[in-house]
């Protein structure tokens, strides 16, 4: 495990999850394996019949000579074609968005795990909190009975 996208779960309903590779050049993934990344505010879409990842900072290789990687750039994502096209329906006429939910390494592989995700509403943000502190008073009260 590289990072986690702890805000989305926040913010958003993930609704599907899919596993996707990854196009990197070879400074990227030396940065990556140091967990030099950043899934702040990044997304994915679907252009042209292909998915690829936008805002996802990777820092760049402090041991590399000028053949160095932009950082920002967007990165091309490897699905098959029946998921893109299974995404590409689900984000047009819903809109839903796809957002990076963890990076990670599969033997030798960087992988991206998407999230098919529904924004959240502040009504909906305020019940999961109630739902989680009813949960953690509960185990409470319950740990407190045992002992």
């Amino acid at each position: 495990m590289i990072i986690t996208n702890r805000k989305a779960r926040r913010d958003y309903q993930i609704l599907e999850t899919y596993e996707a590779g990854m196009v990197l050049e070879g400074t990227e993934v030396k940065s990556l394996r140091q967990g030099r990344a950043n899934l702040k505010d990044s997304f994915a879409r679907v252009e042209k019949g292909e998915v690829f990842l936008h805002n996802m900072h990777i820092s760049p290789y402090p041991n590399a000579s000028h053949f160095n990687h932009d950082p920002d750039r967007r990165r091309k994502l490897l699905l098959h074609r029946w998921e893109i096209k299974r995404l590409l329906g689900k984000t047009a006429e819903r809109g839903l968005t796809l957002i990076p939910l963890k990076l990670y390494f599969k033997g030798k592989v960087a992988k991206v795990e998407l999230g098919l995700c529904k924004g959240k509403r502040l009504y909906d943000k305020r019940k999961d909190i109630a739902e989680r502190e009813a949960k953690r008073d509960l185990e409470r009260r319950l740990k407190r009975n045992y002992d």
